[in-house]
C-alpha cells in the first residue's frame, strides 16, 4: 500500500499558494474528509476562519442521505459553521446567480467514481460555466480515479444521448481523475472558466483506490465499499433494466437479480462471453428497497478476483445479453423518467447510444460490438492523455 495525500491535505498544507483573501465556496459531502476522517469545511475554516461563505451539495444530498436518483434535496444551514448550504440537486441543477453571490471561489472536493454516468462530474461542469458566467474562480482538490487511471472501457457517447448521466462524448469509464477531468471539460468542451488544480501527490495511475491508503467514506450511499466502485461502470446498466442491480440490498452493484432469473442458463451464456478476472457466484435476496422490494431475486454477486484483468462493462453487457436471451417474456427496459429525462429510455442515457442497446437485444457477439467503439476508445485515450496530471 502506497501513502497518497489527496488534494485537499495538499491545500491544507500549502494554503497560501491558493488563497488570498477571496469569499470562499465549497462543493463537498461526507466523502470530503482527510486521511484522520477530518471534514474539508472544517480543515478550511480553521485555516482561513470566517473566509467560507457557502457550502454546495450534489446528488444524494450534503449529508449523502438521498437513496435513488431524483430524489432531491433542499437548502439548509451548515450546524456547525452556520452558513448556508445550497443544493445542486433539487429545484435545480445549474448554480443561479443568487447562489454563487456570497463567494469568490469555488472549492470543489468531490470524490468521483471513475464512471461517465456519475453525476457529481456534471455538477462539477454546470459549476465551471456558472463560474465563467458570474466571473467567480474555480479550484479542484483532486483524488483518486477509484478504478485507476490506466484502463478506459467502452463506447464514447453519443451526443445525442446527453442527458446529465452523461453531458460529453467520453467512454464508460474513463480513466481520469476529477481534477483531470475538469481540466478536459474546461478545454475540450470549451468551458472556459478560471480553473485551478491541486494535485494529489504519490498517486499513480496504476493505483486503484485500496493501494493508497486513504479513507473511504461512501460518495453515495450505494456505493459503500471500493468493491461496489469496482463492479459499478458495467453493473449501472441495470439501472436501465427491471433487473436489481442491489439496491436495497448490503451489497448494491456487486449482487444482481429478478424472481424470474434462471441462474444456470444465465452463467452459462455469460461464461462461454468470458469473465476475465472475475467470477459470477450464483445466489438470493430479498431488497428491502428499490426494484422487487420485499420479493426473492435469485441473481449473482460478482467477484472481482483479477482488477488488471477485469472489464467490468464488457461483462455486465454479456450478462444483460445473456439475460435478454433467455428471458424474452420477463425481462424488460425499465421506462422513463430517468435523471430528469422523461422520453428517451433510461438504459439509452446509461449505455449513451440506442445502436448498442440494439446490437445487445439483436444478439450480435459481444466482440463485435466491442469493434464498434474501438476507434473512438483509442481516439478519446490518445486526446485525454495530454490532460493526464500524473504520469
Amino acid at each position: 500500500m502506497h501513502t497518497v495525500q489527496s488534494g485537499l491535505e495538499h491545500f491544507i498544507e500549502t494554503i497560501g499558494q491558493w488563497i488570498g483573501t477571496e469569499r470562499l465556496g465549497l462543493l463537498c459531502n461526507p466523502a470530503s474528509v482527510d486521511k484522520t476522517f477530518r471534514h474539508a469545511r472544517e480543515l478550511i475554516h480553521s485555516v482561513l476562519p470566517g473566509q467560507l461563505k457557502a457550502l454546495y451539495s450534489p446528488q444524494h444530498g450534503f449529508l449523502a442521505e438521498k437513496q435513488d436518483n431524483m430524489i432531491e434535496s433542499d437548502h439548509t444551514e451548515d450546524p456547525i459553521l452556520s452558513i448556508p448550504v445550497f443544493s445542486l440537486y433539487g429545484q435545480t441543477r445549474v448554480p443561479t446567480r443568487e447562489m454563487f453571490d456570497p463567494i469568490d471561489l469555488l472549492i470543489v472536493d468531490l470524490q468521483d467514481a471513475g464512471t461517465r454516468v456519475y453525476t457529481f462530474i456534471y455538477t462539477l461542469s454546470y459549476c465551471m460555466e456558472a463560474a465563467r458566467r458570474f466571473g467567480k474562480k474555480i479550484l479542484v482538490l483532486d483524488r483518486p480515479n477509484p478504478v485507476n487511471g490506466c484502463a478506459v472501457e467502452g463506447n464514447c457517447l453519443n451526443p445525442d444521448f446527453s442527458s446529465f448521466v452523461g453531458r460529453y462524448p467520453i467512454p464508460m469509464r474513463h480513466g481520469l481523475t476529477i481534477g483531470e477531468l475538469a481540466r478536459l471539460f474546461n478545454d475540450e468542451y470549451g468551458i472556459g472558466c478560471e480553473l485551478e488544480i491541486v494535485p494529489m501527490r504519490g498517486w499513480q495511475r496504476s493505483h486503484y483506490f485500496s493501494d493508497t491508503g486513504l479513507p473511504w467514506v461512501a460518495p453515495s450511499p450505494n456505493l459503500p465499499t471500493p468493491n461496489s466502485a469496482m463492479v459499478y461502470p458495467g453493473q449501472v446498466i441495470w439501472e436501465g433494466t427491471n433487473v436489481s442491480e442491489g439496491r436495497g440490498t448490503t451489497q448494491p452493484f456487486e449482487l444482481f437479480g429478478a424472481p424470474f432469473f434462471n441462474c444456470e442458463h444465465i452463467f452459462r451464456a455469460a461464461s462461454r462471453a468470458g469473465l476475465p478476472g472475475a467470477r459470477l457466484r450464483p445466489t438470493a435476496f430479498e431488497p428491502t428497497f428499490n426494484k422487487w422490494q420485499g420479493h426473492l431475486c435469485r441473481g449473482f454477486q460478482l467477484h472481482v478476483t483479477d482488477p488488471d484483468r477485469f472489464e467490468p462493462y464488457q461483462i455486465s453487457l454479456a450478462l444483460l445479453q445473456a439475460v435478454c436471451r433467455h428471458h424474452p417474456d420477463e425481462f424488460q427496459w425499465k421506462s422513463p423518467p430517468y435523471e430528469y429525462e422523461f422520453k428517451r429510455l433510461p438504459i439509452d442515457l446509461i449505455i449513451g447510444d440506442r445502436e448498442i442497446r440494439q446490437l445487445v437485444e439483436q444478439q450480435i457477439p459481444l466482440e463485435d460490438i466491442r469493434q464498434s467503439w474501438s476507434k473512438q476508445l483509442s481516439e478519446f485515450s490518445e486526446m485525454s492523455r495530454s490532460y493526464h496530471l500524473y504520469k
